[in-house]
């Protein structure tokens, strides 16, 4: 019997596929390094614990798939019923015992990838909802869960480093955020510039430029860098160092 293989013909489809797959790769490594009674542990995010942090990628995955059975079907199913939904969830889902929290990772991630496998071709390009709001072809899950998988992997503190994540992943990232500051008019918007791969966002006329290595950045535009004034790397072209603004 053939193996059963991915559907998706679309080059720039089948390399986020490759990419969310390294990143599940790397989370689970990243999980695998915490022991079960480091789980209770703080990770990197304010006000959660790893066991957070485990949870909401276990659930990620399972809302994600509700988008892609729409895509499949044509029948509305929303990442989640109701706004609070999803912190609900994640809140239950931290109180299990670490062989469920580390079988929910697993098979939630292993039953959304199935459904990628199969999702025909012409359907990848279905409009779905995401619980932002916003309307995007159903090809916009797979990266909404590598940001997830690459970023969350950082955020367990069990040795996953920022440099790790492929610079490609990094600069879409950082271009996703910088979107979102731009996005709202009570920001003030600084450009940003990684001295090691000459990428940039923003205008060279802006009134701030801060700029350092690409990995800096990233932790920085994601709030993974919460005291900029302790880093040498990051450089802010009015001296004034400070917090990145909110992107989520």
């Amino acid at each position: 019997m053939p193996a059963r293989v991915d559907q998706a013909q679309d080059p720039a489809v089948v390399a986020d596929l490759v990419s969310v797959r390294l990143g599940t790769a790397f989370f689970r490594r990243a999980l695998n390094r915490v022991l079960d009674d480091d789980l209770d542990g703080a990770s990197l995010l304010p006000g959660w614990t790893r066991r957070h942090v485990v949870a909401h990628v276990g659930y990620n995955a399972r809302a994600l798939a509700r988008l892609v059975d729409w895509a499949a079907t044509g029948v509305e199913t929303p990442m989640y019923v109701s706004p609070g939904a999803r912190n609900e969830e994640i809140e239950v889902g931290a109180t299990l015992p670490p062989e469920g929290l580390r079988n929910l990772v697993e098979h939630s991630a292993i039953d959304l990838d199935v459904r990628w496998r199969d999702l025909v071709d012409d359907h990848w390009s279905h409009v779905v909802r995401t619980a932002q709001g916003r309307e995007v072809p159903a090809a916009e899950t797979v990266w909404m869960r590598s940001r997830e998988v690459w970023l969350h992997a950082v955020d367990l503190d069990s040795g996953a480093r920022m440099d790790q994540i492929p610079a490609e992943v990094q600069e879409r990232l950082v271009g996703d955020i910088h979107r979102a500051w731009a996005a709202r008019p009570d920001t003030s918007t600084p450009s940003l510039v990684a001295t090691d791969t000459a990428a940039r966002w923003g205008p060279s006329d802006a009134a701030t430029t801060v700029d350092g290595p690409l990995e800096a950045l990233t932790g920085w535009a994601t709030g993974r860098l919460p005291t900029p004034t302790a880093t040498t790397s990051l450089r802010w072209s009015d001296g004034r160092p400070g917090p990145a603004p909110r992107w989520i």
